[in-house]
């Protein structure tokens, strides 16, 4: 896990959905594509065989997904937030995405009197949206190849930190010239580990309002216990509002701002769905590690994954006892929580699907074939037959590493919320304390006080005490003393069992961990109180071991990152007839499947479709994940559902098609052949969490929110119909609806009541 991003002082890294171990080797054909594994490029999606992707029931041609001249699939999909996927689905920039991308921003904007967390929230005007200061959404503007470029530029350079340099340096030389006069950013991404490269140019949109968003009760029907499982009832999405400029261009909010006119949005598909019916997501999955070794596997099997396990464990038992306790502290943690708890799951999960499904037996079998292609031929041999054994014994130097390593970051770091601000505010601090009296230093006190009032707003003290003293108690007794930072080294003798003692000493006088101590330091700086800080001391011993920690896997981790470059590249010229995904790393990608049930364990086969009537059947008013708001219990008993009950009368929640996604695909669009939205992806299912690692084509599948439950939801539960007014139905199966998108994008922007 890099911490780059974290260090920054006031980056919102709360809804980072940061997949650390992840996923597998692509051996997909060319030739034979109706596999669903595999996240592609938009630009190579010609490349498919496109009559396979027929046959699999698309309707719409590479230049209809993908194109820079005229609008296309990829102008209604945007990465929000650079965590999650949205889609435009209206011509007045209206937003669909999942309920927990949206989670954060709902939670922000609800207090205890006002909990739209809780009991949900519906804008019947543009009045009535919500801001959401820093929440962003970038468009996808076109996609180039400079690999050529950039290996040109790589040519003789004999080291990966050498490498890794001028990387950064050609591809900022390139964002740059891409970019030169216009108000786009760009950025050079690596695959394959380096052996390709690919600029990438967004347009941004800072200007992003809640419009609508379900009860939890709805959104996050089933909470931790129904978590990556199937079946599943969950109406998990949310609604924003994506705005620009008078003239349409990017801008920060601004009263004067207009809804966004897209370049095009998706037309809606209340037809339903059926089995095999072919389906389509676009996304920005945020990382997998296809290619990854059973080496890598191991040590996520042995070390890697159970400690992030036990940590995350003792952090959300810690947090649940306050959020019980106080409705404010509740609605403070509920999104640091969610954050915690999924990723939680979700290495318990992996580990053991991983064992279950043989994905280290199955990686060995693929690294004995390639040893011996790479043996065979003495040019191949120089080449490549070193590669593996760089890569294992990159892990074996590692691994006496990995569990101080996580520690310093789950339950360092990352362990209680004032350890990483007092290491950001503290580095602010050293600037500010060295400056001589005038403006500027005038100017960064009130910057730094207003940075303070932002954590001190979001942070129960009490409970951010009780996470410090767990996570140090796990800390001091499960990593080695050599590995533990100064402090705790001195204290750990003397603290077995006592670390909250050690906390409430802590807390009681470090200015890092009250506000009006904070504020009145920064009125009457002092370098003495400051040096005499135990949190200033506690971060940066912290942090110490943090650089300490990369320092020491420095020659490890340079040989892993060549090994894995030079593995990927035998591997792709091992396999000339077949053409190999790159792994996601949040650029766009498509996926193609259908929908189809499964067979999880012999005997027992999981249909392809869930209902309200499965929501009913769980119901429990005593537990707060099943938990079913009184409105949708009478439109259930009425079967109330109008237009969106399927033929049988009853209305679909949720389906599974055979998509392959991953984090930061949760929000995607799922789309039909004639490039409609039926469904809102937000979760894959138990069985395949090692899906990340391996593709498990005959039991992985995408679970979506089916659109006429999100529908039904805005119209008949919350009667947002002026939402619903907004957006192109389409109610039969048919290849026009593209079209009639497209017109509608040339029409005006439809007016909503200025309340």
């Amino acid at each position: 896990m890099s911490l780059n991003s974290i260090f920054a002082p006031n980056q919102n890294f709360n809804m980072r959905k940061s997949i650390i171990i992840s996923v597998l080797l692509a051996l997909v054909t060319i030739t034979s594509v109706r596999a669903d594994e595999g996240m592609w490029l938009p630009m190579l999606i010609e490349r498919l065989n496109q009559r396979n992707l027929q046959e699999m029931g698309l309707q719409l041609t590479p230049e209809e997904i993908y194109s820079v001249n005229n609008s296309s699939l990829k102008d209604a999909i945007v990465s929000m937030g650079g965590f999650c996927t949205g889609e435009i689905i209206s011509p007045n920039g209206l937003m669909l995405t999942n309920h927990h991308c949206g989670y954060d921003a709902i939670r922000e904007n609800s207090t205890v009197d006002a909990d739209y967390l809780t009991n949900g929230f519906w804008a019947k005007s543009y009045a009535e949206e919500l801001t959401n200061p820093g929440l962003y959404v970038s468009f996808l503007v076109e996609m180039q190849d400079v690999t050529k470029e950039m290996l040109a530029a790589l040519e003789g350079v004999e080291t990966e930190s050498e490498r890794n340099q001028i990387i950064s340096a050609k591809g900022k030389e390139l964002a740059d010239a891409a970019t030169s006069d216009s108000h786009y950013e760009a950025r050079v991404k690596s695959f394959y580990a380096g052996n390709e490269f690919y600029l990438f140019v967004y347009e941004t949109f800072t200007d992003v309002r809640l419009v609508g968003a379900p009860p939890s009760s709805v959104g996050k029907y089933g909470g931790d216990t129904d978590n990556w499982m199937w079946p599943r009832h969950t109406g998990d999405f949310s609604m924003f509002r994506v705005y620009s400029g008078p003239d349409g261009k990017p801008a920060e909010f601004s009263q004067d701002n207009i809804p966004l006119k897209p370049k095009h949005f998706l037309p809606i598909s209340i037809a339903g769905v059926e089995p095999g019916d072919f389906t389509m997501t676009g996304g920005f999955p945020g990382s997998t590690d296809r290619y990854l070794t059973s080496f890598g596997i191991e040590q996520a099997l042995e070390l890697k994954n159970p400690t992030i396990v036990e940590i995350r464990d003792a952090k959300l038992a810690a947090l649940r006892e306050d959020m019980k306790k106080d409705d404010a502290v509740r609605l403070m943690y509920a999104s640091k929580y969610a954050q915690i708890a999924n990723y939680w799951k979700y290495f318990i999960g992996q580990t053991e699907q991983l064992k279950a499904n043989n994905v280290k037996a199955a990686k060995e079998k693929i690294e004995t074939d390639f040893q011996k292609w790479a043996q065979s031929n003495p040019d191949r041999k120089a080449k490549y037959g070193d590669a593996l054994k760089m890569i294992q014994t990159a892990y074996e130097a590692t691994d006496a590493n990995v569990i101080g390593g996580t520690y310093v970051v789950e339950g360092g770091l990352l362990g209680a919320d004032v350890n990483l601000f007092a290491f950001r505010m503290g580095r602010q601090l050293e600037g500010y304390l060295a400056m001589e009296e005038g403006e500027e230093k005038e100017a960064t006190k009130k910057d730094l006080m207003a940075y303070a009032e932002e954590f001190f707003a979001g942070a129960n003290m009490p409970t951010d005490k009780k996470l410090f003293a767990v996570t140090h108690e796990l800390y001091s007794k499960n990593v080695a003393t050599d590995q533990q930072p100064n402090y705790m080294k001195e204290l750990s003798g003397k603290m077995n069992g006592k670390w909250m003692k050690y906390a409430e000493k802590v807390y009681a006088k470090s200015i890092f961990t009250d506000k009006d101590r904070m504020i009145e330091f920064l009125k009457s700086p002092s370098q003495k109180a400051y040096d005499k800080d135990p949190m200033k001391t506690i971060s940066s011993d912290l942090f110490a071991i943090y650089q300490t920690r990369g320092s020491a896997n420095a020659e490890a981790n340079e040989m892993l990152a060549k090994g894995n470059r030079l593995f990927i590249a035998g591997l792709r010229e091992m396999n000339p007839g077949k053409d190999f995904y790159p792994d996601a790393n949040s650029t766009m990608r498509f996926s193609f499947g259908n929908v189809v049930d499964y067979e999880p364990k012999d005997g027992v086969t999981y249909n392809y479709f869930t209902t309200l009537e499965g929501v009913m059947e769980k119901m429990d008013p005593d537990d707060d994940e099943f938990q079913v708001p009184s409105k949708l219990v009478d439109l259930y008993k009425a079967k109330d559902y109008g237009q969106y009950a399927d033929e049988n009368g009853d209305l679909v929640v949720n389906f599974i098609s055979t998509n392959d996604i991953t984090g930061g695909n949760s929000g995607s669009p799922v789309i039909n052949g004639n490039g409609e939205l039926i469904g809102l992806a937000f979760d894959g299912n138990w069985e395949a969490m090692s899906g990340d690692i391996n593709f498990e084509k005959s039991i992985q599948r995408t679970i979506s929110v089916d659109i006429r439950y999100v529908l039904f939801m805005v119209d008949k539960y919350a009667g947002a119909t002026n939402l619903i007014e907004e957006m192109t139905l389409v109610k039969t199966k048919s290849n026009k609806s593209v079209q009639a998108a497209k017109e509608s994008e040339n029409s005006e922007i439809k007016p909503m009541e200025m309340n």
